[in-house]
């Protein structure tokens, strides 16, 4: 049984210094088994059988882990698919004939290095910034034996599920950081090992945001739609909390 046909109509940028444009493939026998990736593959090696250059595009582990994956699909980052990454969306969720519309994530903060692929460096220097814990090295103590509250623990590992794949910016419609960063400040925020940190981290990783040049959050809650491993927006207001906490602190 034949696979599908599709019109992957995809963003092309040679570089980072030219400007890009929409090209439409046309892509026979595709199988709806195929992930998002695959297909991909698929397009890229009929692209170099005629003798183009093939699209460039981020993947690594293929299984939703490392956050390396993401481009905006048919207006959505990382597909249709709920709480998917791309590399875990399956061609079953298109059907013949359909046209799927594949960019970049779109932010300032995030330039297009070429075709599908963004500079997401910017979140490295975010958590340089702040998000770590300084501990001696050596024995350390039972980790049991360090007391931490269920409910805490168990949102403290809710807000380290966050990959920092980007979704959060490409949705956010003034590209904002507000969850990725929240999420990291709420998971060493509600940890013992993270207070002593704590004042320095929250206001060295907000202003990092800033420098970044990443807008300003206003709660209409996309990012947390887009985000593959559902991070709640409750963060947000976490990391504003520390914020005001932090700077009380200091006077």
């Amino acid at each position: 049984m034949s696979g599908m046909s599709l019109y992957i109509k995809v963003w092309r940028q040679a570089s980072a210094e030219v400007k890009g444009e929409f090209v439409i493939y046309t892509l026979d026998n595709v199988s709806q088994e195929m992930s998002f990736l695959e297909m991909l593959d698929l397009l890229n090696e009929q692209i170099i059988k005629n003798g183009e250059v093939p699209i460039e595009f981020d993947s690594d582990c293929r299984e939703g882990i490392c956050g390396t994956c993401g481009c905006v699909i048919n207006g959505h980052p990382h597909g249709p698919e709920k709480g998917t990454t791309t590399c875990q969306l399956h061609m079953r969720k298109f059907h013949d004939k359909q046209t799927i519309t594949v960019e970049p994530w779109r932010s300032k903060a995030f330039p297009v290095i070429k075709d599908l692929v963004a500079d997401r460096s910017a979140f490295d220097r975010i958590i340089a910034s702040g998000g770590y814990i300084s501990t001696k090295t050596g024995p350390h103590a039972e980790a049991n034996a360090i007391l931490v509250p269920k409910d805490n623990a168990e949102t403290a590992f809710e807000s380290a599920a966050c990959i920092g794949c980007g979704a959060c910016v490409a949705a956010c419609p003034n590209a904002s950081a507000a969850l990725f960063a929240s999420a990291k400040i709420s998971h060493l925020a509600l940890l013992p090992q993270g207070q002593v940190e704590a004042t320095r981290r929250v206001q060295n990783m907000v202003q990092q945001m800033d420098v970044e040049g990443f807008g300003n959050c206003s709660n209409i809650g996309d990012c947390e739609a887009a985000c593959p491993k559902q991070i709640p927006i409750e963060n947000i207001s976490r990391m504003k909390r520390e914020f005001i906490k932090s700077l009380s602190r200091c006077s």
